[in-house]
């Protein structure tokens, strides 16, 4: 769906109306985001309405909870929706920049790696290691990649919501194959070279760094935010939302 012509003209426009009515209604102190976005949720449906790029199927919860992400966003960043994939487009590029070369690295030292000439001496179960991580690379390379085709073959379709969201799934789908794939290549090369307990003991290391620094801390991060998120909106029995603002 094409963005009608001046809808974020009429955005923005909107946004310095309500932020100028609040600075006129306590003049001399100066109007946090937070009150602008309290102010700015009145106008949830017009502001959903005319910054839509697709029209995507979703249930009714969940179009109201992206609705309220997009107004909120809407009134700190002062950019309309469209404008707001296209710069999660590009942050997304910039993240398959840092990973796709580890990608590469890992899967080049694995198709080179038979070649060796003291490849032949590893024990079956270090084939089948080998085996494992190649393939591993292997999905996670398929899963990095596939957020650019999927890209060129919805060039100038205006489905740039699926795009973002859909590359969005994969990356993260291709982040996690590609932490097994670097723990499987860990695993083969101190197994060879330092035996099995040292081999085990590496690799639990291993898993608990990408465990910890991949998962963990950002998800409770995540939830941690929600929780704040679902807080600061719950309404005040006295009016308001629940710090007290009208």
């Amino acid at each position: 769906m094409r963005v009608p012509q001046g809808a974020g003209r009429a955005s923005r426009t909107r946004a310095r109306t309500v932020r100028a009515r609040l600075t006129a209604a306590a003049p001399g102190r100066s109007v946090s985001e937070e009150e602008r976005y309290i102010a700015l949720k009145r106008q949830l449906p017009r502001l959903a309405t005319r910054t839509q790029t697709s029209s995507p199927r979703f249930d009714a919860t969940r179009a109201q909870d992206r609705a309220g992400d997009d107004l909120r966003l809407a009134a700190i960043r002062h950019e309309t929706e469209l404008e707001r994939y296209d710069r999660n487009l590009d942050e997304l590029l910039g993240e398959l920049r840092v990973a796709l070369p580890g990608v590469q690295v890992l899967f080049a030292f694995l198709l080179v790696a038979p070649f060796n000439q003291r490849f032949g001496t590893v024990s079956s179960f270090e084939r089948a290691l080998y085996l494992c991580a190649l393939l591993l690379t292997l999905l996670a390379s398929i899963l990095l990649i596939a957020p650019t085709m999927i890209h060129r073959l919805h060039f100038q379709l205006g489905a740039k919501a699926y795009i973002v969201h859909t590359a969005n799934r994969l990356t993260i789908a291709g982040l996690a194959v590609l932490a097994a794939a670097m723990t499987a290549a860990v695993l083969l090369v101190t197994h060879y070279l330092f035996g099995p307990t040292l081999a085990i003991i590496t690799s639990l290391f291993v898993v608990a760094g990408f465990a910890l620094t991949w998962l963990v801390l950002p998800m409770r991060n995540r939830r941690a935010w929600l929780v704040n998120e679902r807080r600061r909106e719950r309404p005040h029995p006295g009016g308001g939302d629940e710090r007290g603002h009208p």
